[in-house]
């Protein structure tokens, strides 16, 4: 027994490290009881589970476009959406801050950054870069161990009815260096369960603790297992579902503290649990995959796919099946969640996952022009709508020919490269001797860091084909010289500044302090001159803090600190905006300011980042000031205007070392907080050194006079043209212009100039009016993709900032033109519908339209012209969806509410309401929709 479990123990830490190569379907299977025929079912029932059974509030998947995080490239984990929460920085008057106990599926990528299954996607048979992460969540100590093992065990042994002897489970066995004790009390829920202690098995933080990162949240996990072997031979596990109880933070200075509030994080692969419950090895094999293996076999006319790998996949064909399989799920899902193919980030990655994609189509599977795009629709069937609705495409239904397109013109460029890259090593092959190497900067030309954008092991196996050698130690030393010049480019990192972490949160939350009253920010107004008025705001000192985020009761002279406020008037850095900068006095004392350098919200709560000039303490009363904007777009023509004057007068530029000690009294020389060498280097334009560091000249005021050991032009001219494109205040009166020169700012003035050619035919188009709801919308839904051209663009930054104000004023009138068609729309569909209902206390019916707010208009409409009347309305959409409103006649409640009513008649679809009493909407689906009529009806007449 001892032995039985010892190897038990050993295959468990291997399966834990890395799942076991599956090398096939499995013969037995896994259940006396049916599995469920489909991998949709295997999720519906996970959702029904813990929604009906459990109580939980079933939430969509978020984008795989990360929001707000710069640390992901993709959305990697079901937990990414709720870090708020579990960092305590969620607003709490947002919606997620009502979360108690929630479920989903959530579409995940792994590919780039530290979670990377890129390069052993078709190597085995179960690694993925888009999967689908099963997840329950509960927050704020909702429930915590007991209920968390007990439900996944319910789920696993009594809905899936997986063999209770077929499952191990892990719990974490302490770590004495770091002071923790073992898990026992998940270890003794599991015995509690039924779980033989034999397959009860302890580990350490490695396999069984979990971290967000190198700060924050963490704590202990247990892990289920599936033995594939069910008893035949030794164990051969897999990980099923992972189960994170965070109760500990980690601190800046590595220890470990106790969280304000303990939350469980639990995450299960979908493809893997599809393959566990319908008796396959290997995730490929389940109906997950079969129709776009089966579609890609039809496509190319390769061999039919046999799951093989490794030296048994001859010609490596199923591992191309398996590549093209995984990847065009990957991008169809990014593409319709906004990532498409670039050149930098998660673009860049997707990129190298297209060109992956089509390496192996073309090269190994013989696949024709085209291919890899006309397997997009098979995605759209195998995949569940819901996942593919992404913030960019409403409906990837809707928009699967214009990522098939995209996926087509990728691929036809790649080949077209592909071609070059090929004459390019012929000719230079031609050129080589005999026992020469492939020349480093031939091969770096080509590959994606170069100009054809070929990966590197294409280029060298295309060499290796040819029995050519690269010269590697040049490549990489190629590679070296480019992240050095990338480092030396980069932005600079900006200082995080103060934060309140999740401790101080928690304190405060404790207390009872409300969140910070910020409404204020919008009391601002318009002067004759064209100037922003900014007002005032009085407020009270609730909190100070030290720079290390220590709450104090006062700060002293020249101290750094956070002051939190009851009310701000300030905007705090967020949604891409930067925060306002101004500064504050003590009521009664105007003439001591406190300067605020920045503002930053931490769970509703705004801290206001400054240096005291003297001492300020909590209870104090205080008035903010805003400082104004920075430029105007007039004074951004004006610089570059001036330098562009300078530009043409090709002056020389003069450079000479002169003793420090002659350049600190010289009027107008801009010199930074550093220390100067002496002798230090004088750059001065158009005005020789000597003269302008003259005491007696005032040259050194008219000219550019600067102390720089930079490389810098000989003569004005060769700039050739300059654009501002950019701008940052940097503090009050400071401003940095980002600018480009030469050809790139003469390409900044034509994208400038289309984009304005672009806004003209948009404002004519809004001018010409919509003819219906419909046209009105993507009137609309144009003037954003607009709007977010011109935020990004390489422009010139005076001609963006025009144009930002006119799209504003644009997108109000589009907004003002849908509401009114909505509202004639509306009228006319509810006189319908009250011809159709003369009399009576009740309508419930259905309304042809394509818009939500449509129906909840003539709704209100029916109501306000029969007061005495509640309504309920549903609207067929396509592929099944319902979207549905409803008003309850005041007289009718608080016995019926409308939230009530929507929320059995979603829920009878299958969705989701929201609403109040009186109002409500929701959505859901179905193919029976007089059964949803009729649920509406009965609930209503028993209700009255």
């Amino acid at each position: 027994m001892a032995a039985s479990v010892a190897a038990a123990v050993g295959g468990l830490r291997r399966a834990i490290r890395r799942s076991p190569p599956w090398r096939g379907p499995s013969r037995r299977p896994l259940s006396s009881a049916p599995p469920p025929a489909q991998a949709s079912a295997v999720r519906d029932a996970f959702l029904s589970f813990f929604r009906d059974r459990h109580g939980h509030r079933l939430v969509p998947s978020a984008s795989v476009r990360p929001r707000g995080d710069p640390s992901l490239l993709f959305v990697n984990a079901g937990m990414n959406q709720f870090k708020p929460i579990f960092l305590g920085t969620v607003d709490p008057r947002s919606e997620m801050a009502g979360f108690r106990r929630v479920a989903n599926s959530q579409k995940c990528v792994r590919a780039g950054g530290s979670h990377n299954d890129l390069e052993d996607v078709g190597r085995d048979l179960s690694h993925h870069t888009f999967f689908e992460m099963l997840g329950n969540w509960a927050f704020g100590g909702e429930y915590f161990k007991e209920e968390a093992c007990s439900m996944a065990w319910e789920l696993l042994t009594q809905v899936y009815g997986i063999p209770e002897d077929r499952l191990w489970v892990s719990y974490f066995g302490g770590d004495p260096k770091a002071g923790l004790d073992p898990d026992l009390e998940s270890r003794d829920i599991w015995l509690s369960l039924g779980v033989p202690a034999s397959r009860v098995l302890s580990f350490g933080p490695q396999e069984n603790f979990w971290e967000m990162g190198d700060t924050g949240p963490c704590g202990p996990c247990t892990e289920i297992h599936y033995d594939l072997a069910g008893g035949m031979g030794a164990p051969q596990l897999v990980e099923l579902w992972n189960l994170v109880f965070m109760q500990h933070n980690r601190e800046a200075d590595g220890s470990l503290q106790p969280l304000p509030q303990r939350h469980v994080d639990t995450g299960m692969g979908l493809e893997r649990l599809v393959a566990v419950l319908q008796g396959r090895r290997s995730t490929y094999d389940t109906d997950l995959f079969s129709p776009l293996l089966n579609a890609i076999h039809q496509g190319c006319g390769a061999p039919p796919y046999s799951g093989r790998v490794g030296a048994a996949d001859e010609g490596r064909i199923d591992m191309a099946y398996r590549v093209v399989a995984d990847h065009i799920r990957t991008l169809s899902v990014c593409i319709a969640d906004g990532v498409s193919p670039g050149m930098s980030g998660a673009p860049l990655v997707l990129r190298r996952i297209l060109r992956r994609a089509v390496r192996f189509s073309t090269e190994v599977l013989q696949a024709p022009p085209g291919f890899l795009g006309s397997l997009v629709p098979v995605v759209v069937e195998t995949l569940p709508c819901y996942l593919l609705q992404g913030d960019t495409y409403p409906e990837l239904q809707k928009n699967s020919a214009q990522i098939a397109n995209l996926v087509s013109e990728d691929e036809a460029a790649f080949l077209a490269s592909l071609q070059r890259g090929r004459r390019i090593i012929d000719r230079t092959l031609r050129r080589l001797g005999p026992s020469d190497v492939f020349p480093a900067d031939v091969a770096w030309s080509l590959s994606m860091s170069g100009d054809l954008g070929l990966p590197l092991d294409l280029v060298e196996l295309m060499l290796e084909e040819k029995g050519v050698q690269l010269d590697s130690a040049g490549l990489a030393r190629l590679a070296e010289e480019e992240a050095q010049h990338r480092a030396r480019q980069a932005e600079p990192v900006e200082e995080q500044g103060l934060r309140l972490n999740i401790h101080a949160l928690g304190e405060l939350q404790r207390r009872g302090l409300p969140p910070t009253d910020d409404s204020p920010k919008y009391n601002y107004c318009l002067r004759p001159s064209g100037g922003y008025e900014f007002g005032t705001c009085e407020a009270q000192v609730l909190q100070l803090y030290t720079e290390d985020g220590t709450a104090v009761a006062s700060v002293g002279e020249g101290q750094r600190c956070g002051i939190l406020l009851d009310r701000t008037n300030f905007y705090a850095e967020q949604g891409g905006q930067a925060s306002d900068r101004g500064y504050l006095v003590r009521v009664g004392q105007q003439d001591v300011l406190f300067p605020v350098a920045r503002a930053q919200v931490c769970g509703g709560f705004i801290l206001h980042e400054a240096v005291a000039p003297e001492c300020l303490k909590v209870g104090d009363a205080v008035q903010l000031h805003v400082d104004k904007a920075p430029l105007t777009p007039k004074q951004l023509q004006a610089v570059e205007s001036t330098v562009q004057e300078a530009v043409r007068q090709d002056e020389a530029v003069y450079m000479e070392e002169v003793a420090l000690a002659h350049t600190a009294h010289v009027p107008g020389l801009r010199c930074l907080d550093e220390v100067y060498p002496d002798p230090v280097r004088v750059v001065s334009v158009g005005v020789p050194v000597a003269q302008a560091l003259d005491p007696a000249s005032q040259a050194a005021l008219q000219t550019s006079v600067e102390l720089c050991c930079g490389t810098h032009l000989l003569r004005t001219g060769a700039v050739g043209d300059l654009v501002i494109v950019g701008e940052r205040q940097l503090t009050k009166g400071t401003t940095r212009l980002l600018a480009i020169t030469g050809e790139q700012a003469q390409q900044a003035r034509e994208v400038g100039q289309s984009l304005a050619q672009e806004v003209e035919a948009a404002t004519e188009r809004l001018s010409r009016g919509s003819r219906d709801v419909v046209e009105a919308q993507q009137l609309s839904k144009d003037m954003g993709r607009l709007t977010d051209a011109v935020d990004t663009a390489v422009m010139p930054q005076w001609q963006r900032r025009e144009l930002q104000a006119t799209l504003k004023v644009l997108q109000r009138r589009a907004n003002t033109a849908i509401r009114k068609l909505e509202i004639r729309q509306a009228a006319q569909k509810a006189q319908e519908l009250l011809q159709r209902h003369p009399e009576g206390s009740l309508i419930v019916d259905t309304v042809s339209t394509e818009s939500l707010s449509v129906l909840v208009k003539v709704v209100r409409q029916l109501c306000e012209q029969v007061p005495s009347t509640s309504v309920l309305l549903l609207s067929p959409q396509p592929l099944g969806h319902v979207l549905c409103a409803c008003q309850v006649a005041q007289s009718a409640t608080p016995a019926f509410t409308a939230e009530a009513w929507a929320l059995a008649v979603c829920s009878h679809m299958g969705g989701k309401a929201w609403g109040s009493p009186v109002v409500a909407q929701g959505t859901g689906s179905t193919a029976d929709l007089e059964a949803a009529l009729s649920t509406a009806r009965a609930y209503a007449l028993n209700q009255l």
